[in-house]
């Protein structure tokens, strides 16, 4: 009876062979040998390196707070737990002093180590896959150059069953193919430059994309915009339909972290930072001209609260007080702002995005443009957490996303307090 409850034991080696060949089929298409180049150390070569690792924002996940630059440890939050990044300076004990650039290019583009070791996606190779080896090569020049930091890898702290070898033999196999950009001969070389920067090195759909319950991402849903795993904030959607006066005010927000229109904050401000900021302006042109050409996503609707209309009524009267005390002496009393200064609230869609997310976060923690070369001295909004009631900050917020025209869900005091 119970060995006829049980697989034969030739067809359970069968049936195990079969999905240990599907698990592996991936992986033996990648171990080929992949040929070492030489690494070129001239001055050009590696100043190309440091614009290639600035425009992957490498700099911002390999630098933990006061540590060295490049040598790792920052943990990277997911929902299934922390992953900690590595060293990337020329350590070689702990960090890139023993690999070579075949090694890089395949941690680049085949999302493994030098000892064979998947990577976990955390480390954005879905999008650096989309890489050139001569890109890489000059990343790898620019990384060997770096001062050695004694830095020791950091294991990943993740659930069961996410900690294990399988899951992300699984993941892979599911969702990761190693792949590359065919320029795209109808369209333009700005175009085509952008697309590079975008869905490769700049890795933009990692945080501006929806993802599933597995962590991956949804191709038919990429650059949707949605919740960014582990930090908390919501990544807007990036699409087309911008008139040319919202193009040029992208490329400067996106140079100098402010515009007319808006200015930015939480992770995007680190982007700006540390990434952004030193793009030419070409590459910043190119980048504005791709997501010009993105198509819009359907969102699921977000199911926020409904107030009866006289709650509502007293919560705008409550929140119209505490903007005049709090608010009207920076963005206006009707919300306009200030240009370059402080960001209008007046038909602001990030201010009336359907998820209040970001707007409760500016609220309560402050919002911080970050310095840059072309706004070095930034004007910060101070934080409230301290000095309103959760009712006060819904209340306000409440006043914000429906005063002067604009016209978006209520705030709740719960929603106040489930911020992390």
């Amino acid at each position: 009876m119970r060995r006829g409850l049980l697989i034969g034991g030739g067809a359970l080696a069968a049936v195990l062979a079969a999905a240990a060949l599907w698990l592996a089929w991936p992986d033996l298409l990648e171990s080929g040998e992949i040929e070492p180049a030489p690494v070129d150390t001239s001055p050009e070569q590696i100043a190309r390196g440091e614009y290639l690792a600035r425009a992957g924002n490498c700099i911002g996940c390999h630098t933990r707070r006061d540590g060295e630059p490049y040598a790792g440890g920052r943990a990277i939050r997911t929902p299934f737990g922390n992953v900690f990044s590595t060293n990337l300076t020329p350590d070689e004990e702990t960090g890139l002093g023993t690999w070579t650039s075949a090694d890089f290019w395949r941690a680049m583009h085949h999302g493994r180590s030098k000892d064979g070791r998947r990577l976990y996606p955390a480390f954005p190779y879905t999008s650096y896959t989309h890489v050139t080896r001569e890109d890489s090569d000059a990343i790898f020049a620019f990384l060997k150059s770096l001062p050695p930091v004694r830095s020791p890898r950091i294991e990943p702290d993740l659930r069961f069953p996410y900690n294990l070898p399988l899951a992300l033999a699984v993941w892979r196999a599911l969702f990761f193919e190693p792949g590359g950009l065919e320029p795209d001969p109808s369209r333009s070389e700005q175009w085509n430059r952008g697309a590079y920067l975008v869905e490769g090195l700049a890795h933009c759909k990692a945080c501006h994309s929806p993802r599933g319950r597995l962590g991956a991402i949804d191709s038919e849903q990429a650059y949707g915009g949605g919740e960014i795993p582990g930090l908390g904030w919501e990544a807007p959607p990036l699409h087309g339909g911008m008139s040319d006066g919202e193009a040029k005010d992208l490329a400067v927000l996106l140079s100098t972290g402010v515009s007319r229109r808006t200015a930015v904050t939480g992770p995007m401000a680190e982007v700006v930072f540390h990434s952004l900021q030193y793009l030419s302006e070409r590459d910043i042109d190119a980048i504005v001209d791709y997501v010009q050409s993105l198509p819009a996503r359907s969102r699921a609707p977000v199911r926020g609260p409904v107030l009866a209309p006289g709650r509502m009524q007293n919560r705008m009267l409550a929140g119209a007080r505490l903007y005049a005390e709090h608010c009207a002496d920076c963005h206006g009393t009707n919300g306009e702002g200030e240009p370059y200064v402080y960001p209008p609230l007046a038909g602001n869609a990030l201010v009336t995005s359907p998820s209040p997310t970001n707007a409760i976060r500016n609220v309560l923690l402050g919002g911080y443009p970050p310095s840059t070369a072309g706004n070095p001295r930034p004007h910060g909004m101070p934080p409230f957490a301290h000095s309103l009631t959760a009712a006060e900050a819904a209340a306000v917020l409440t006043y914000v996303r429906n005063a002067w025209g604009n016209a978006a869900g209520p705030v709740t005091p719960e929603q106040i307090n489930r911020r992390d």
